[in-house]
């Protein structure tokens, strides 16, 4: 049998691989790329203008930047990532643009503003002289030095817990459960009710897995409450911060307390009530803590003037040092539970903390030597979400093949079979929809509710129609991919269409809404350009989404539109080999589920023509 070291030494070497390669790229792009193009690939906000600065609670100097011409470019801004400052004279200049040395990172994003952290007081007064500004992502060494820290502790582990579970999860040993009775949960259904019990059984490890609709949020939040009828505090983590922010809110709302690591991707009073940061600054100590900082501020000001404060800054810096301890001890006393990004679980704000067990919410989206970061924290492991849909970023190709992307969850699925529990009942989708995912992703066992077994928006309607779209497609450059105006246009004709069958004032007296989704971001731009200049649709324009596939994850709409984009004589379709996308993107839909295509470039795929069948032959 294969030892359990070998695995993740093959994925430190791939993890590598992926940093040089990502590093690479940055580089590359900072060199040649256009301005316009970092702008519209979401990588640079330029021109900004600085606001005002301030120390934030955490005593980190932060300055407010707001874009000063706003564009409609989704971005990829968004809490703890680093970015830089730059100056430039013209959006068109290639490789022109001068980088400030210094590296700050992202704490807020809200719209068209963002509140940056300054490691020094220099970077402040370097952006405030500046003319020209810019913004733009740096390449992201914090999130791949914590990996590669989380996997050579792994490895070196021996004789702990963290070696138990690193062979466990291999496949090595068995793993180890408490036997009672099933407890009860009439709330949820029966596998939901299985779920919960598995994970309050488990000793080392549980998998919740939870196709589309079958309400894995609503069992998770279930398994942490129970947990915590047994346990004082539980550490929740995902991928991203949204994952994080969504797991997050629904705990809140069932009355447990939680304290937020990081800042949320939504900024509202709600989101930012359980944060670290909020909390801190409304703890009873903190007025006197600003003070001293304030004092000490102004001290270190005189003692650059050559005045003697020396005795006098050691006993405030102590009393400072005394009350931020006294705070923190406070805010992790009071919490149920503790929730971070898995990067975020490497935060020095926990740094000496333990937990018995672990949730990791959206598990099968997250590279392995992420969740690493936060086991090492952890008694035992509950992983929760569906490998069947989107999975972990990989930029390179090469670790891509090599196997950087099988995921952790996807690993414990594989040698430790027994410890998973499949949530069959969808709430979501008309029976139609559901089914031909059921059969190519889960083996024909999931189950359409009563409740949405038959619904439909019109009477006698196809739950699922194929539009075909012979239209050409069109390859803009390795940055933006494809796109296919013509289908573009087909598909705002074909919602045009449908709406108009409902009738705008049933529409909107049943707040129905709609989500147009394509696999390329190029496309999804072109599109919402094609809805702000549709006079049919501006008056539901509010209830009409557009995003890619990866924009959709976790999301449901009553009527979806699927752009599939690519159209070619040789019956290349790319990246919509990727299954799981599709996936994705097919059960967004709650009533009507619409895919523009062309049928006989997508039918050179047998999962394509599998689908095709299956639509022609409702």
């Amino acid at each position: 049998m294969e030892s359990p070291l070998l695995p993740l030494q093959r994925l430190r070497s791939l993890l590598q691989i992926e940093h040089d390669a990502e590093r690479e790229e940055y580089n590359l792009a900072s060199r040649q790329m256009s301005l316009e193009r970092k702008v519209r690939r979401g990588i640079c906000w330029w021109p900004v203008a600085v606001g005002r600065s301030y120390h934030n609670s955490l005593n980190q100097l932060v300055v407010e930047i707001t874009q000063t011409e706003p564009q409609d470019i989704d971005h990829q801004f968004e809490y703890g990532r680093p970015i830089v400052f730059f100056t430039a004279p013209s959006a068109g200049e290639v490789g022109g643009s001068a980088p400030m040395p210094h590296v700050c990172s992202v704490s807020y994003v809200d719209g068209e503003r963002m509140v940056v952290v300054l490691p020094s007081s220099q970077a402040l007064i370097d952006i405030q002289n500046a003319t020209s500004l810019g913004i733009q992502l740096y390449f992201d060494e914090t999130s791949f030095r914590a990996m590669f820290a989380a996997l050579d502790e792994v490895l070196k582990a021996k004789g702990d817990r963290l070696a138990y579970l690193r062979d466990l999860f291999a496949g090595q040993l068995k793993p180890q459960h408490f036997t009672f009775r099933p407890l009860p949960f009439p709330w949820l259904n029966e596998a939901q009710q299985e779920a919960v019990n598995q994970v309050l059984r488990a000793k080392d490890v549980a998998i919740v897995h939870g196709p589309p609709g079958t309400g894995k949020t609503t069992t998770l939040v279930e398994a942490i409450y129970e947990t915590l009828r047994r346990e004082t505090q539980v550490l929740v983590c995902a991928q991203s911060n949204m994952a994080v922010d969504w797991i997050s809110e629904q705990l809140t709302d069932h009355g447990i307390p939680v304290l937020r690591i990081g800042n949320p991707t939504r900024v509202n009073d709600k989101m930012l009530s359980f944060t670290y940061e909020r909390r801190f600054a409304d703890h009873p100590d903190y007025p006197e803590l600003w003070a001293v900082r304030k004092t000490l501020r102004q001290m270190r000001e005189q003692r650059q003037r050559g005045e003697s404060t020396h005795q006098k800054m050691a006993r405030l810096r102590e009393r400072a040092a005394e009350l931020e301890m006294r705070i923190h001890s406070a805010l992790f006393a009071e919490a149920r539970v503790v929730a971070c990004t898995l990067v975020g679980a490497g935060h020095r704000l926990l740094v000496g903390q333990h937990f018995s067990t672990l949730f990791i919410d959206e598990a099968a989206q997250a590279l392995e030597p992420a969740c690493w970061i936060a086991i090492r924290r952890a008694g035992r492991v509950i992983l929760a979400g569906d490998h069947q849909q989107l999975p972990p970023t990989v930029k390179c190709y090469e670790a891509q093949q090599g196997g950087l992307g099988v995921t952790l969850m996807e690993r414990i699925v594989r040698n430790q079979p027994s410890v998973v529990t499949l949530l069959q009942v969808q709430y979501r989708m008309h029976e139609q929809i559901m089914q031909f995912s059921s059969q190519e992703f889960y083996h024909g066992q999931m189950q359409a509710h009563p409740s949405v077994r038959h619904r439909s928006i019109l009477e006698l309607d196809r739950p699922i129609l194929w539009v075909d779209s012979p239209s050409p497609e069109a390859f803009v450059g390795t940055t933006h991919g494809r796109i296919n105006r013509e289908e573009a246009q087909l598909t705002l004709q074909t919602l045009e269409a449908y709406v108009g069958k409902i009738g705008h004032e049933r529409f909107l007296s049943e707040r129905l809404d709609v989500a147009v989704i394509t696999p390329y971001r190029l496309q999804a731009q072109y599109l919402r350009s094609l809805l702000k200049g549709s006079e049919a649709l501006r008056p539901l324009r509010h209830a009409i989404s557009v995003n890619t596939v990866d924009g959709f994850q976790g999301q449901e709409r009553d009527i979806v539109l699927i752009s599939l984009v690519r159209s070619n004589e040789h019956g290349q379709i790319g990246f919509l080999s990727d299954l799981r996308r599709m996936n994705v993107a097919m059960t967004r839909a709650r009533m009507k589920l619409i895919i523009i295509g062309h049928a006989a470039t997508l039918a050179h795929h047998p999962f394509y023509r599998r689908l095709l069948e299956y639509i022609e032959g409702l």
